[in-house]
């Protein structure tokens, strides 16, 4: 291990010569970030140990490692030439990529996508791996093209909904790094029509409710919905509930035969929402009955109910995006829609709900046709 450790120093020293050094040779660091990048998943022996067992060895000297070419990739430009550690990784390429590159990319270097992105399947328990895996997302075309491009998407999509799933365990961090890999995923129309197309035998990890044959899309609103419903119960956080949501409303018009455990969920949001107005608008209307006769300071009722108006209107695009753009492909959101008309009532006359209920009522009536 120590010999792993001075073999990791040797190469990190180098790459920070480069640095100080600007004369120093290009291929020189590109090599040494590669090898920097491949050390983080293979000095610690990773990919060798079950996940359990990876919980109980952190891996100190690939945890370590990670850490370092993180802080190295988000080092802020000098103010005469660029983070050359962070053009390495936004700029490296696949080495099964045989076209030549259109524009010469300084520090540029050759990595197996294949290999890295059964690492990083793997290595989502932590909080540096899924911090790895955003970065490449957002910052490197080349590795999130090929991670889009991937058949078995399941195994990135499903370690990266187990930590949205186990959110109590979580540190806020890791919870809103993967909320955004989620964000990036879903901003691609491919992405949201071929993750209705996998289906999943079962979900272990998922203990709330026995899910056999479920699409890895159905799973996927399960997971983002039970985090708006912690969110709405613990944290309250506006930003976690923002990105949430629109993360469902990136895929609702690529929505493809919904499990019934999700469109049920869907609409049950949407019920707990509606109460949550209610209750609020009826706080308000008392707090506004006390402060006429009290000049004592009271919560500000007006700035949570417009919160609750904005996610409701967000949920009611999300259900009119999907039935607008793919009614006959989700029967299940179309019965658990109509069962529960009623619950819609209260919101036909609200002045901020109007134009899309008006929509809504459109759509149901053209689903009792058929229904």
């Amino acid at each position: 291990m120590s010999q792993g450790h001075n073999s990791l120093s040797s190469t990190v020293l180098l790459g920070s010569y480069v640095v100080v050094g600007r004369q120093a040779q290009k291929l020189g660091l590109s090599t040494n970030v590669s090898r920097g990048l491949w050390s983080v998943f293979t000095l610690g022996g990773a990919g060798t140990k079950t996940g359990l067992e990876q919980d109980h060895n952190h891996l100190p000297l690939s945890n370590q490692s990670l850490l370092l070419l993180l802080v190295l990739a988000n080092l802020t430009d000098g103010p005469d030439f660029p983070n050359p550690y962070r053009q390495a990784i936004t700029c490296f390429r696949n080495t099964q990529d045989t076209s030549a590159s259109p524009v010469e990319q300084p520090h540029t270097f050759q990595i197996n996508f294949n290999s890295l992105y059964t690492a990083l399947c793997e290595q989502q328990r932590s909080d540096q791996a899924t911090l790895l895996l955003y970065t490449l997302l957002h910052q490197n075309a080349n590795m999130r093209t090929y991670i889009l491009s991937r058949t078995d998407m399941d195994n990135l999509v499903l370690p990266i909904l187990e930590i949205l799933y186990s959110v109590e365990e979580r540190n806020s961090h890791h919870v809103y790094m993967a909320l955004i890999i989620l964000l990036i995923l879903t901003e691609d129309d491919a992405f949201n029509r071929s993750i209705h197309e996998v289906v999943l035998k079962s979900v272990p990890w998922y203990t709330e409710r026995s899910l056999t044959e479920i699409s890895l899309g159905s799973l996927l609103i399960l997971v983002v919905i039970r985090t708006i419903q912690f969110n709405m119960t613990r944290t309250r956080d506006k930003y976690l509930h923002t990105n949430c949501l629109a993360a469902l409303a990136n895929m609702s018009a690529q929505f493809r035969c919904l499990h019934q455990y999700a469109s049920q969920r869907i609409i049950s949001l949407f019920a707990l929402l509606s109460k949550k107005h209610n209750k609020v608008l009826e706080q308000a209307t008392q707090s506004l009955r006390v402060r006429q006769g009290d000049n004592t300071a009271l919560p500000d009722y007006a700035q949570d109910l417009n919160v609750i108006e904005e996610v409701i209107r967000m949920m009611l695009e999300i259900i009119n995006s999907c039935l607008c753009n793919s009614l006959h492909h989700n029967p299940n959101l179309v019965y658990a829609l109509l069962y529960k008309r009623e619950m819609f009532e209260q919101f036909r006359t609200h002045p901020s709900f109007q134009d899309i209920m008006q929509n809504l009522d459109t759509v149901s009536s053209i689903a009792l046709v058929f229904c």
